[in-house]
């Protein structure tokens, strides 16, 4: 079975998070970010900001990272983005022009 990615969305005030797990990042981000299903928990809270993902060879990986993501507190949550993206900056620009 191909890889997969885990990532963290959120909205402009950065006031909510959404953590997630996919195979195709770039098709995932571009269904948070155009609200794909209107009645989605991302879509709710407007989650179309990707400030955070992880790539691992195997899905099983990125959904054992999931669910250990989902327990941390969100202390820790914004303290392993920043580590990565300082300014929490969206990922978009980077995944949009990615090729599957």
């Amino acid at each position: 079975m191909d890889g997969g990615y885990t990532y963290i969305m959120t909205n402009k005030y950065k006031t909510t998070l959404y953590i997630g797990m996919t195979n195709n990042l770039k098709r995932r981000v571009w269904e948070h970010r155009t609200h794909y299903d209107p009645l989605s928990f991302t879509a709710k809270y407007n989650l179309e900001y990707c400030v955070y993902y992880e790539y691992f060879e195997k899905i099983e990986e990125a959904i054992s990272r999931e669910k250990e993501l989902k327990k941390w507190r969100r202390e820790k949550k914004n303290a392993l983005i920043a580590a990565k993206n300082p300014a929490w900056r969206d990922y978009w620009d980077d995944i949009k022009d990615w090729i599957y």
